[in-house]
């Protein structure tokens, strides 16, 4: 994943905070990968935030969270080491910040998520290009084949020929890609390994009535990696699928208890799916 932090440098320019997950020896490479790394070096507003391995599950929310901590500026893009942000998003997404008045009103921009599952990929320079290699079978939606519902919200059809922001409403299992003020809410530190880390954290959005709204210019691709080990384990182990449908059940039921009758839609929407 580290030639993948010197992609996402050449892509991005703006500041970023990284939450890594360690052993003592795997930090000392680290810190030899990115010392003798030109992009790495040439870069002075990359944070990284060093969280020592423990216990046997990857504790994804919290190193979310560290990662959020220790933000800088006010507005921050929640985004995964594998996806590569189009050129020219950095920039993007400050003037989209300001003409949508994110200081005084609680927005959640979406930036279309897509993926390739060409280790080689040339990666499109603009949104039209993005849409003909979508034609081409080069590029699809995210998740498209494995699990549609976690971007379906985002109305693809309707992006390919937007030209404004358009508000989508949260639907059960919508876990998008958003640029959200600093101060929202913290990630559910009880999801760890696979599933739901992100789902549980977009409901919170929407239960402290947060607006979705799609960016029609912006999109983020994800690039193909081995399974990890946390999904290779949800896929196998019954004894995991069982546990996070327990944290899953728990997790609504605290929401409902904080937000009250403005949270019972995610359980009848849970009924449903």
């Amino acid at each position: 994943m580290l030639q993948m932090l010197e992609a996402i440098c050449k892509h991005w320019e703006g500041p970023i905070s990284l939450a890594l997950y360690l052993s003592d020896a795997e930090a000392q490479q680290f810190l030899r990968y990115a010392q003798g790394s030109e992009v790495l070096m040439s870069r002075h507003n990359v944070g990284y935030h060093i969280v020592y391995k423990e216990g046997q599950f990857y504790p994804v929310n919290l190193l979310r969270n560290v990662a959020m901590k220790h933000i800088s500026t006010p507005y921050m893009f929640l985004s995964d080491i594998d996806f590569l942000p189009m050129y020219g998003l950095y920039e993007y997404l400050r003037k989209s910040v300001t003409q949508l008045d994110l200081a005084n009103t609680k927005k959640a921009l979406i930036i279309p998520a897509f993926e390739t599952l060409r280790y080689r990929l040339s990666f499109p320079k603009s949104k039209a290009e993005l849409l003909s290699m979508l034609d081409m079978g080069t590029l699809f939606t995210f998740r498209y084949h494995v699990w549609t519902k976690g971007h379906a919200p985002t109305n693809f059809a309707k992006w390919r020929t937007a030209t404004t922001p358009y508000r989508v409403e949260w639907e059960a299992d919508f876990e998008p890609y958003v640029v959200v003020r600093k101060d929202c809410p913290e990630y559910d530190r009880r999801f760890v390994g696979f599933g739901w880390n992100k789902v549980a954290h977009i409901m919170e959005l929407d239960a402290q009535e947060y607006e979705f709204t799609v960016l029609p210019n912006a999109y983020m691709i994800h690039m193909p990696h081995a399974p990890s080990f946390d999904i290779t384990k949800f896929r196998s182990n019954k004894q995991y699928r069982i546990c996070l449908k327990t944290l899953k059940e728990e997790f609504q039921q605290d929401m409902s208890r904080h937000y009250g009758f403005a949270a019972l839609k995610y359980l009848t929407a849970e009924n449903n799916s």
